[in-house]
């Protein structure tokens, strides 16, 4: 019987607004202040009220994973055939003066866990949760209560950068800004002589939701870690990263897939591109998958492990081989400000995919990250056609960087995310790219976590 807490959150009043955005839809890099708090407290558990009977699919195990996104989240029930037998998704309620983030993600956690039919409830076996790679969040594991952030995916500390760079090796993963280690070392700056920093812990977006169902602080998987970090290859953080004064605050680190708790069920970690891949369910050394959502995210399955913080390029560990990959500042996001669905879905039926267009819409630098995007055509259509083959030329150019640096050579993409709905472009992508393009039998990321959750309990 599936158990879950019943929590209760209640923000103080503060002042944190959103970021704003730029045009390809990334936050501008900002300190933070850290006023907010957020009491959590577990009152108790209580069952979701599952039902038994073998209609529906009841009896049979089912297997959970949500996927918490940057405007949303799903989630996706799965059996041990990956037969999908319930899915839904909820959107974050309005980030303000009246809430804040950790507030929105708990009230989506808890909101898609009571969508689940009740037939449905009494046989899942156990649960996954994947979330943004770098979210972070500082707590007090005395209390539960939030002393910093959340700190999201994008933020930027150029402040820790020095301090970081001081004590990782050249071109490490977290030499970045945005990095969680970046995140944990602009905090203890500022925060690290009061007394809350001694029993302060570190917790990424899908630790801390998992723990609202858990309630066990600090546990982690490898590829959460790996940007405050952890070494996969070693399988332990390096000596250079535990001699510092705030190492207590790092979670202890599992694989992905293995149990961390009970709610009555075993409980999965795993987080958003990982998931993706999963989802995608390929695993053979130069198969690719491509996520085409609010950005564009390259993964690829390699033999050869690849990092290279310069160009924003990590791996991480996929049983034996490697999942090496990145993120660009572009994608879906420039194309939902310019055009509506039904526009794109209009203007792409005029378009001829195997004519490489002439414009150069987009170009991505990293300090300006910015596009050019005028002068604008007349016709849209050939406007439409000139991002969409700009952005697969960007897609193209990392996965040769990839090759570049290390990797096993790219020779199938899947692609998830809603840019694979639009055939067009995979045909675009495919002309550009050079090599087969399909669309993921699953797409979502919230199946991948599915999948995990299955993984782990048959282990």
């Amino acid at each position: 019987m599936m158990s879950a807490p019943i929590l209760s959150a209640k923000p103080l009043s503060h002042s944190r607004l959103p970021a704003r955005r730029g045009l390809l839809g990334f936050r501008r890099d900002q300190r933070r202040t850290f006023a907010t708090r957020t009491r959590i407290k577990m009152l108790k558990q209580q069952d979701l009220g599952g039902l038994s009977g073998a209609a529906d699919g009841a009896g049979v195990p089912l297997y959970l994973g949500i996927d918490f996104g940057t405007s949303g989240a799903r989630y996706a029930l799965i059996d041990e055939q990956g037969v999908i037998h319930s899915e839904g998704k909820r959107i974050y309620a309005p980030v303000g003066d009246a809430t804040d983030w950790a507030c929105s993600w708990r009230e989506a956690l808890f909101h898609l866990l009571s969508d689940i039919a009740p037939v449905h409830r009494s046989s899942i076996s156990s649960i996954s949760i994947d979330g943004t790679s770098a979210t972070t969040l500082i707590v007090d594991r005395k209390n539960g209560d939030l002393l910093a952030g959340p700190f999201l995916y994008n933020e930027s500390f150029p402040d820790a950068l020095p301090a970081v760079e001081s004590i990782a090796p050249a071109n490490h993963t977290v030499c970045s800004g945005s990095s969680t280690l970046c995140k944990l070392v602009s905090w203890w700056n500022s925060e690290g002589s009061s007394g809350a920093a001694d029993s302060a812990v570190l917790m990424h977006q899908s630790d801390w939701l998992l723990w609202l169902l858990h309630g066990q602080y600090g546990v982690s998987d490898y590829n959460n870690t790996l940007k405050v970090g952890f070494d996969p290859e070693i399988d332990s953080y390096p000596s250079w990263l535990m001699s510092q004064p705030y190492s207590h605050m790092l979670p202890s680190v599992r694989g992905p897939g293995a149990p961390i708790g009970t709610v009555k069920e075993d409980v999965r970690s795993q987080y958003d591109s990982i998931a993706a891949f999963h989802a995608a369910r390929t695993t053979k050394p130069g198969r690719a998958v491509t996520s085409l959502g609010s950005t564009l995210a390259i993964k690829l399955v390699s033999k050869v492990r690849v990092d290279d913080a310069r160009f924003g390029v990590y791996s991480h560990r996929l049983d034996d081989t490697w999942l090496v990959g990145g993120a660009s500042n572009t994608g879906g996001a420039v194309l939902r400000q310019l055009f509506t669905n039904d526009q794109l879905v209009s203007l792409s039926k005029d378009i001829d995919p195997s004519v490489p267009s002439p414009l150069i819409t987009i170009r991505c630098r990293k300090k300006a990250r910015g596009s050019r995007l005028q002068p604008r055509p007349e016709d849209d259509a050939e406007y439409l056609h000139g991002i969409l083959e700009s952005i697969a030329r960007i897609e193209g150019n990392g996965y040769n960087l990839l090759k570049e640096l290390g990797a096993t050579a790219m020779e199938e993409v899947f692609t998830a995310g809603g840019g694979a709905q639009n055939e067009k472009w995979t045909a675009i992508r495919e002309r550009v790219l050079g090599v087969p393009v399909r669309k993921a039998e699953q797409t979502e990321a919230a199946y991948g976590a599915a999948l995990l959750a299955l993984m782990g309990a048959t282990r």
